[in-house]
């Protein structure tokens, strides 16, 4: 009697033992490469859009692009955040400028594989030699949209690398009388935009957010050095 009683608890104790194995195992998300201890805690809050607004550089001003981002954040299971573009907007009609860096919050900042982006702004833009040194991993490998996928670069058919910002390298609008928005993200036509390279590669720049202006704001314009009206989109939240 006693050995069947001995028996029925260690196996009760087994089935106690394989039921949270499976439990912790279902509440373990998939894990991919290059993730960092605890990634299933971190926000999922950086992407670049994976398709652009299809009007070259007239995204309907910052609202709209906000709400571009959004849109795709929620259709990739991303909604439970805020996300902003990473868009300046220059002084006009009585209007003060807009610094990209100003709209996306403090960060940290991790790409929709739960990979660091950057800790902060400091260290998203370089703003001090240490925060340099600690950098951000806008790159190829890590800058990917909301679908987790990369974006085409330098070598790639067609090269989509060059992402509208309208910023300069510190994430501040220009404060010259040049065009640097495409007339505040409402133009497709006239004016040009500040781009970065996504891949951090490239002849005139390596720089993720200020690399060089567009030829035009019009979408083939756009295509013809490298990019299709894509933009960064950052959680603010």
């Amino acid at each position: 009697m006693r050995n069947d009683l001995s028996l029925a608890v260690v196996f009760a104790l087994i089935l106690v033992l394989i039921s949270s194995f499976a439990i912790a195992q279902q509440a373990s998300p998939t894990a991919y490469p290059g993730q960092q201890p605890g990634w299933e805690q971190n926000p999922k809050n950086f992407f670049i859009t994976s398709v652009g607004m299809g009007k070259g550089g007239d995204l309907g001003g910052l609202a709209a692009a906000d709400r571009h981002c959004q849109t795709l954040a929620v259709a990739a299971g991303l909604g439970n955040r805020i996300f902003h573009a990473y868009l300046s907007t220059q002084a006009a009609n009585g209007k003060p400028a807009v610094n990209a860096r100003d709209r996306i919050g403090n960060g940290p900042w991790y790409n929709v594989k739960g990979v660091p982006i950057a800790e902060n702004l400091s260290d998203l833009h370089g703003d001090t030699l240490e925060s340099a040194r600690a950098g951000n991993t806008i790159t190829k490998e890590e800058a990917l949209t909301e679908k987790g996928d990369q974006v085409n670069g330098v070598g790639d058919n067609p090269d989509r690398h060059d992402m509208l910002t309208g910023s300069k390298p510190d994430g501040t609008a220009y404060a010259d009388t040049a065009d640097h928005t495409c007339h505040n993200w409402t133009s497709s036509s006239d004016g040009n935009a500040q781009l970065g390279h996504s891949d951090r590669n490239g002849f005139h720049s390596m720089s993720w957010n200020s690399a060089h202006p567009s030829r035009n704001c019009s979408q083939a314009g756009l295509a013809e050095s490298g990019g299709a009206g894509l933009f960064y989109c950052f959680g603010i939240n």
